[in-house]
């Protein structure tokens, strides 16, 4: 079955901060787009083979726009380059309805949101959900410097603003990031949500377990991961088509597959999206995704197909 996708039209574009382009999405009849949660993205559709993730960083509450914070990044694969060198206003484009990998905890007494860099996009919608709810909870938003981080007005005049909490590298020590003072003493329903550079994110969710946070209590949503395909070549038995192929040391799974006719869906490439998932009938897989939860993990019954790999001799999937 075909991805339902939804045309919407650039209504307003602005630049903000050092690289960031904030852009607001609207249907091209005025219609209200369908409903989302904070912590949603949507797939943007930017060119045959260019598909993309990108949080939605408006207050969920307004359906008459989906809004974007878009970082341009030339060290990307082309996503955000080509965002910025195809989005203007009037532009038309095609995007998913929007999915939600990094809902909040319906059971949390009090919320921590860590934001760093454009990772801070799904920490605005949580904001305004929390909010609304009468929810306790605080907004930490870490960047390089004040000139050059987008979205700093419009936290300061949000209705959240006294929860908001700014760190900047390149200012006095005493307003940068103190996790053992925010992360206090953990309880079972205080929840903390990150986002962020990946070594960001590796120290904050390193200090929260040293606090002594469970696991489950520690919600992250990683946009950028380097992917490891190193490892001894291994067999793949396409169940479903009754075709095998050998991957190679260097090689992913899904360029294999591709090789022997069998194309898999794929959006990040980096095991962020969960787009190219596939169910594991026989082996163990070498999971080295961001996207499954160690549980998930564990039951070894799914793979991500673009980055991860095999510990056994063979692996067959329900493909």
């Amino acid at each position: 079955m075909s991805e339902q996708l939804l045309n919407v039209v650039v209504r307003k574009r602005v630049e903000q901060g050092e690289g960031v382009v904030v852009f607001d999405l609207v249907d091209p009849l005025g219609k209200s787009l369908p409903v989302f949660e904070a912590g949603a993205h949507v797939d943007i559709h930017l060119k045959p083979g260019l598909v993309r993730q990108y949080s939605l960083c408006g207050n969920p509450a307004d359906a008459s726009a989906y809004r974007l914070g878009v970082l341009k990044d030339p060290a990307s694969r082309g996503g955000s380059v080509a965002v910025h060198e195809l989005l203007f206003e009037g532009s038309q484009v095609a995007i998913s309805i929007p999915r939600n990998h990094f809902p909040l905890a319906g059971d949390a007494s009090r919320s921590i949101l860590i934001g760093g860099g454009i990772g801070i996009t799904p920490m605005i919608a949580m904001a305004h959900t929390l909010q609304a709810a009468g929810s306790d909870f605080a907004l930490h938003y870490c960047s390089r410097s004040r000139s050059r981080t987008a979205f700093l007005d419009e936290l300061a005049s949000a209705s959240f603003s006294e929860r908001v909490f700014t760190h900047f590298d390149d200012e006095a020590a005493a307003q940068k990031l103190d996790l053992t003072t925010v992360l206090a003493t953990p309880h079972a329903d205080v929840h903390i949500y990150v986002c962020g550079p990946a070594g960001f994110m590796g120290w904050v969710i390193s200090e929260a377990l040293k606090a002594g946070y469970a696991e489950a209590n520690i919600h992250r949503e990683y946009f950028q991961v380097e992917v490891d395909t190193s490892g001894d070549s291994f067999e793949v038995v396409a169940a479903r088509t009754g075709k095998t192929v050998r991957v190679a040391e260097g090689q992913s799974i899904v360029d294999a597959l591709a090789a022997v006719g069998i194309n898999i869906e794929i959006s990040c490439e980096q095991g962020v999206c969960g787009t190219c998932l596939c169910n594991v009938l026989e082996g163990e897989p070498d999971h080295r995704d961001v996207y499954l939860t160690e549980d998930e993990k564990a039951a070894n019954d799914q793979i991500l197909v673009c980055c991860s790999r095999a510990k056994t001799a063979k692996l067959v999937l329900d493909i």
